[in-house]
């Protein structure tokens, strides 16, 4: 029994001595990644920091600055991990191997949330709108409050808020209505065939004169659009700005119909032609 506790003790004395030799020989290497990692993550910050005031005294878009920013301190840190286990003693060219081929099946399973992401790099970079504007798209119109890298945010008119995928809305049409500051609008009215078509131009033109939103340049216009079987078809095209668009084409239709009541022009409603069997 003696031995073999004798036979343990020197066992364990010797562990411990290797283990007291490999710290002191490992060391410098773990005391200098920690000084790479200390300054790095303070060098990491006070160059995003720098970054983020220059752009923002360019005057950037928010939502591209915001990206670049981001987009920048991940590939410092990225870069700066990699220098910190190399530091380590750690292979760098094997783990760089095994992240690549994690990413590349992280990528094949996450096909549809990166075409989001590529759609909303190309929003950014190409600006097909910007937050603030109002614009129809995939079906939906709204204002855009929030430029995300993989959704677009809209509020709709009645305060519903939408998001819409990047990958879908940079790859489809998107109209914008805030890139011009007026805004031409096409109300139609149908009228009775009985009616003088000059008469009742005189009325809209009227109309549109004595509303103060509805812009002298560029000038309105009225045409005739269209006859059909029961009626003429007016197109009223009055311009306005865009803040002053949806509040002009309801005074103006608003106008016409109190006008034409009260020179007793007829306004037929619009009637579908039944299908021939």
């Amino acid at each position: 029994m003696e031995k073999k506790e004798l036979h343990y003790i020197h066992s364990s004395a010797e562990y411990v001595d290797n283990f007291i030799k490999m710290c002191i020989d490992y060391s410098p290497k773990l005391i200098t990644a920690l000084i790479v990692l200390i300054v790095g993550l303070y060098a990491v910050r006070l160059i995003n920091r720098l970054v983020r005031r220059i752009m923002i005294r360019r005057e950037l878009d928010p939502t591209l600055s915001v990206f670049l920013a981001d987009s920048l301190l991940w590939a410092m840190r990225f870069l700066l991990f990699i220098t910190f286990i190399s530091k380590l003693g750690i292979e760098t060219s094997s783990f760089v191997a095994i992240l690549g081929a994690i990413g590349l099946a992280v990528g094949l399973s996450l096909q549809g949330s990166l075409s989001n992401f590529a759609g909303g790099v190309l929003i950014i970079l190409f600006k097909p709108f910007r937050v603030g504007d109002s614009i129809e798209a995939q079906g939906v119109a709204g204002t855009v409050s929030e430029i995300q890298i993989f959704v677009t945010k809209l509020v709709t008119g009645n305060n519903q808020t939408i998001f819409v995928p990047n990958g879908i809305l940079s790859n489809g049409v998107i109209t914008n209505f805030s890139l011009g500051k007026n805004r031409k609008a096409n109300l139609l009215f149908n009228i009775s065939y009985e009616t003088n078509i000059k008469t009742a131009k005189e009325i809209v033109m009227k109309v549109l004169e004595d509303n103060p939103k509805v812009l002298k340049t560029p000038a309105p216009n009225v045409i005739v659009n269209l006859l059909t079987d029961s009626a003429i078809q007016l197109s009223i095209q009055p311009w306005a700005k865009n803040a002053d668009f949806g509040q002009m084409c309801s005074d103006v239709l608003e106008g016409c119909k109190e006008a034409f009541d009260q020179a007793g022009i007829v306004i037929q409603p619009f009637v579908k032609e039944a299908s021939k069997k």
